[in-house]
């Protein structure tokens, strides 16, 4: 499994727990505002930095100490190796959180059903019609649709959320969200911050203003809608 790297404390990547997170290399996606890049390209990649085991070996050390594992990417279902990663993981007492851009909806599906997420922070886009656009030209809306399907049927904690920035992201688009997310738990619009260093950018943030008017286009649909990193 390529591991990049690991945060080794944070209390804001997994709601609710202290907990590290652990960055997986690789995405089939190409989001234009994403900051990520050195785990988005291929020719941007560093060779794997960590291994399994000495992941495994941090996390028996902290024992008592932590109380989740958050994994991100990147995209984490992109590694064959997940699924026993995570119960190596839970077989260490910790919760598992998984991001995850739903694009790989038969081992979401899977993970679901073995029971071995405790949540799962889904990312949406952006409404259907501008959802190819949203991901650099990649066309995965239908197994988007099918894992957050998933996620709106079952019984594992979860949470929707979108990074917004323009001019990918209107009210008109924010109010399609909502109707395609109709009842959903929790649903967070992340406020884009551009830091120089993007997939290939050409997009601008929302002022603080436009903000809250994206967030008002989604509330009649989604009540728990909140602003996150303002």
């Amino acid at each position: 499994m390529r591991i990049a790297g690991i945060q080794k404390l944070t209390l804001l990547d997994y709601p609710g727990k202290v907990a590290c997170t652990v960055f997986l290399s690789g995405c089939n996606l190409r989001c234009p505002y994403c900051h990520n890049p050195a785990l988005v390209l291929p020719e941007r990649r560093a060779a794997q930095s960590l291994s399994e085991a000495e992941v495994l070996a941090f996390l028996a050390q902290r024992r008592g100490k932590l109380d989740g594992v958050c994994l991100t990417g990147g995209e984490p279902t992109l590694q064959p190796e997940l699924s026993p990663f995570i119960q190596s993981v839970r077989r260490l007492g910790y919760a598992v959180k998984l991001d995850t851009n739903g694009t790989n909806p038969r081992l979401l599906r899977a993970l679901l059903r073995d029971g071995v997420l405790d949540y799962v922070a889904m990312d949406i886009k952006n409404a259907p019609e501008r959802y190819t656009e949203s991901c650099g030209g990649v066309a995965v809306l239908p197994q988007v649709q099918e894992s957050a399907a998933l996620l709106l049927e079952g019984t594992t904690e979860y949470e929707f959320r979108t990074t917004v920035c323009k001019p990918l992201h209107t009210p008109r688009e924010m109010e399609a969200i909502g109707r395609w997310l109709k009842g959903a738990k929790r649903y967070f619009l992340q406020a884009f911050a551009d830091t120089g260093d993007l997939v290939s950018g050409g997009v601008q943030p929302h002022t603080y203003e436009e903000l809250l008017r994206l967030r008002q286009a989604v509330l009649s649909h989604i009540p728990n809608t909140q602003l996150r990193g303002i």
